[in-house]
């Protein structure tokens, strides 16, 4: 198999492969994005950064757990079982801006070498400062900016970070943002909201280049044993449970959007094979996080293995899977009568 038959391109940005490295901890550290390329995804995206000190106290703040699908939890490690998943209370880099951003332009250079990117990722905290960060991401040389307004914390956290939930608010930051940058720009929105397709929208109508869908949510997890909610309070949640919630967003914006709309899936990919799962439904490329954060940078060459694994079985390239299934996606007045087909499966 040729190395062309993984390439997709999200608007102006060529990847060798769709298979991205989402930010989160393990992108804190230069070492951790040096692991994520040489693993060759096909991009990487580093651990996000703005100007609240709110933010970056939370990360000291938070801790981690892994829940079976007993909503049990179960030791961090490697050979977590496929079904595992992870769900914290998070924050941003505990780094300055100014070492952040010098660590990132090093970062993007050397992910040249890969044929690979390393990907800014600036969370909003305030809008003019969201505007000056770019224009310094941009004059250091880095060549993408991800702006993220969909994390899930902003009601646990305010003013440290924003869950964007109005297209005309997305509308005023996209705007800011693109007219201080010329570099490509995605936008990171939230799934915590029954008009995705409409704050994807949003973001392409003022220069947004891709939109990457759909971070993770917020939860409850009530603790049986000691009556108290798991961690002691809301969580950040997401794993292989929410690939159908994802591709839902993803076929749904696309139909709205049409097929020119660079669309980057995230949250509930666990493998090569959820890779092929989320283009079917739309999505250029895939990132990838808490599945690496809790079982290795391996995953992601095992990931890649087994998605070149699959193109070749099925004899078809990484681009020519993008909305295939999307495009065939029937309303439910237009799908066979089954008449009393429902008998068939309530209990004798």
């Amino acid at each position: 198999m040729t190395s062309e038959t993984l390439n997709t391109t999200i608007g102006r940005v060529a990847l060798k492969n769709p298979l991205i490295a989402g930010s989160a901890e393990h992108m804190i550290e230069a070492d951790g994005v040096r692991r994520a390329l040489k693993a060759g995804a096909g991009a990487v995206v580093v651990k996000s950064v703005n100007e609240s000190e709110a933010a970056r106290d939370q990360l000291q703040r938070a801790e981690y757990m892994v829940l079976n699908e007993r909503w049990e939890p179960i030791p961090w490690r490697l050979d977590a079982p496929a079904h595992a998943y992870v769900a914290c209370r998070s924050g941003l880099t505990p780094q300055s801006f100014d070492a952040w951003l010098e660590q990132t332009a090093t970062l993007d250079r050397e992910a040249r070498t890969y044929e690979s990117y390393a990907v800014a990722s600036v969370i909003l905290a305030n809008l003019d400062n969201t505007v000056a960060m770019a224009r310094q991401i941009e004059q250091a040389g880095i060549r993408v900016l991800e702006l993220n307004i969909g994390t899930p914390y902003a009601s646990q956290a305010k003013g440290a970070v924003s869950t964007e939930l109005d297209p005309a608010r997305i509308t005023t930051i996209v705007s800011a943002v693109r007219a201080a940058i010329a570099i490509p720009l995605w936008v990171k929105i939230t799934g915590q909201s029954e008009r995705v397709p409409d704050l994807a929208a949003a973001a392409f109508e003022e220069g947004g280049e891709a939109v990457v869908m759909a971070g993770r949510s917020l939860g409850l997890i009530p603790d049986i044993e000691t009556f108290e909610p798991m961690l002691g309070t809301t969580l950040g949640v997401g794993g292989y449970w929410n690939l159908p919630l994802t591709c839902q967003w993803l076929a749904l914006s696309r139909a709205k959007l049409g097929p020119d709309k660079p669309l980057i899936a995230t949250n509930g990919a666990q493998s090569g094979l959820d890779i092929a799962r989320m283009m079917l439904a739309g999505a250029s490329a895939v990132e990838m996080s808490s599945p690496i954060m809790l079982r290795g940078f391996g995953l992601l060459s095992d990931a890649l293995a087994e998605f070149s694994a699959y193109l070749q079985r099925k004899d078809v390239t990484a681009a020519s899977l993008i909305g295939r299934a999307a495009d065939q996606r029937k309303a439910f007045p237009q799908m066979p009568l089954r008449t009393d087909n429902w008998r068939r499966y309530t209990p004798a």
